[in-house]
């Protein structure tokens, strides 16, 4: 079968080995399609796995994007949390305007999938990046922002892409941080000098502003929540005033992960009525990319829309030893679960916990004895923070809903 013109679609035809980790033996040889359609089930994978839920995927896409539309919000979703180009449609038919992406190898990648409107959450300073970048210019259907911090960086830029003769002019937001926070300018007025130097430059544009708030907190403690509600506030006086600068030209404001969400709206809410009753064009932009998979662990806890998201992955692992009463040893570890936003979560063995993980192995531990629980037994796990997950597995198993055993698509990724 050929997908003319259609490079997701494509990856279908792509043709399964025996190196794919956790596909049954007999895949190998068969395309994608072709192993599909043979009706696969759950019990012929080897474990260790890393399982997706069809339906639990289709309902938080819908959800986030709804969410999102509610509030006027825009959503280019984080495209690194899965690099899975069929999941990257999925948001996309939903109604994701575009993806944010990481690294200047991730937008390479989204664009041999076609990805026509991508921002960088980071700032461009390779100079072969910035060439290819200055190439994709070329096509007038392709939109495309970065990041900047510091007037040092957009000096590089400029530098780079003057040898590069873009096109066009490279869109550029100004980044603002936090102190303690990741990357951008530690305040207003750095930021605003920044937004200067762009607005001068003959290759870039300034279009906007942007941040990450789930930097400055990890819980919901009063303290975190009124860290990031704080600095939402200054991101939001930011674009007021490079809207000083940029006259009546289209300006993009963006922030929010996936924890903060509620804190986001409540920021933006007020500037987004203000700007509509102005008539100034500004595209307020979410990019929350756990959402669509949501987890057992970090999101679970801290996320202000939990209640209309499921978790969309689970691990399962297999008991290989019982040396003791209350420890048994699952065949999953460090290399297949995620683990650096808490352990996995044992199901279906009540009082028991995961607490400690080696490259292959997970030990499960209770103060009474696992009874019930032998060498070979199946053990499902929820996981917590998807972008550690994900970059474990080239094809991922994708099963109906979670009380399915039939699998109804293997998701390919591309880190």
């Amino acid at each position: 079968m050929t997908h003319q013109g259609d490079p997701i679609a494509a990856l279908a035809d792509e043709r399964l080995t025996g190196r794919e980790k956790g596909l049954p033996a007999r895949a190998a040889g068969l395309t994608v399609a072709e192993f599909l359609a043979t009706e696969p089930r759950l019990d012929e994978f080897w474990t260790p796995l890393l399982v997706l839920d069809r339906a639990a995927l289709d309902a938080n896409a819908a959800a986030i994007q709804g969410w999102a539309g509610e509030r006027r919000l825009e959503l280019m979703p984080h495209g690194k949390t899965t690099m899975a180009p069929a999941l990257w449609r999925l948001q996309l038919d939903a109604g994701a305007s575009g993806l944010t992406l990481a690294t200047p190898a991730q937008v390479r990648t989204a664009r041999t999938f076609g990805v026509a409107r991508i921002m960088l959450a980071n700032a461009l300073v390779d100079p072969a990046a910035i060439a290819w970048i200055a190439g994709e210019l070329a096509d007038p259907g392709f939109a495309f922002a970065s990041w900047a911090d510091a007037v040092d960086t957009v000096d590089r830029m400029e530098a780079a892409l003057r040898a590069s003769t873009p096109a066009r002019p490279l869109d550029v937001l100004v980044e603002l941080g936090g102190p303690g926070g990741r990357t951008g300018a530690r305040d207003l007025e750095t930021a605003l000098r920044v937004a200067r130097r762009i607005e001068a430059s003959p290759v870039l544009r300034l279009a906007g502003v942007a941040g990450y708030e789930g930097s400055l907190g990890h819980d919901r403690s009063p303290a975190s929540t009124a860290a990031v509600a704080a600095y939402l506030g200054e991101l939001v006086a930011l674009h007021d005033a490079v809207r000083e600068l940029a006259g009546d030209r289209e300006l993009i404001v963006t922030a929010g992960g996936s924890a903060y969400l509620d804190l986001v709206d409540a920021a933006f809410a007020p500037a987004i009525a203000a700007g509509r009753a102005a008539g100034r064009p500004t595209r307020w932009v979410l990019r929350s990319g756990a959402s669509l998979v949501h987890d057992d662990g970090f999101y679970h806890g801290i996320s202000p829309i939990d209640a209309r998201l499921a978790p969309a992955m689970r691990g399962l692992a297999r008991v290989v030893s019982h040396p003791e009463p209350g420890l048994a040893l699952l065949d999953g570890g460090k290399r297949d679960f995620s683990y650096d936003e808490g352990p996995p979560v044992p199901f279906g063995v009540p009082g028991a916990a995961v607490t400690a993980l080696n490259d292959q192995h997970a030990y499960l531990r209770s103060d009474q004895a696992l009874q019930g629980l032998a060498v070979g037994d199946l053990v499902e796990l929820g996981l917590s923070h998807p972008c550690t997950a994900f970059d474990k597995w080239r094809f991922i198993p994708v099963r109906e809903h979670a009380a399915s055993a039939r699998v109804v698509d293997l998701v390919r990724t591309f880190f």
